[in-house]
């Protein structure tokens, strides 16, 4: 294992940064995960105007997460998600950054 990856993994377990969650491939069993959630607001060109919306996305470890496909389930404690659009992994190919909408 990198250093990068020892310090991720630390990152992934901090208590006030990782978040216990689970994901529900489709046609498979859930799988506990850890996430890094984010709430950016993204801007989005509408003809002249420009819309500002929340977004939810998470990172998580490709470790914990093989290959996740848009349309699979993801709760965060009481909160139940679905992945929409295609996963996108980090240079290094230690992450998968999703955008989450809810189910």
């Amino acid at each position: 294992m990198t250093a990068f990856a020892a310090a991720l993994d630390a990152l992934f377990q901090d208590v006030n940064l990782g978040l216990d969650a689970t994901w529900y491939p489709a046609g498979g069993a859930p799988v506990p995960v850890r996430v890094i959630r984010k709430a950016p607001d993204e801007v989005t060109a509408f003809g002249s105007a420009q819309i500002l919306s929340e977004t939810t996305l998470v990172d998580v470890r490709v470790s914990e997460m093989a290959n996740p496909k848009p349309g699979d389930g993801i709760s965060i404690d009481v909160e139940n998600f679905v992945i929409q659009g295609e996963p996108r992994r980090d240079r290094d190919r230690l992450i998968w950054t999703l955008e989450l909408v809810p189910a």
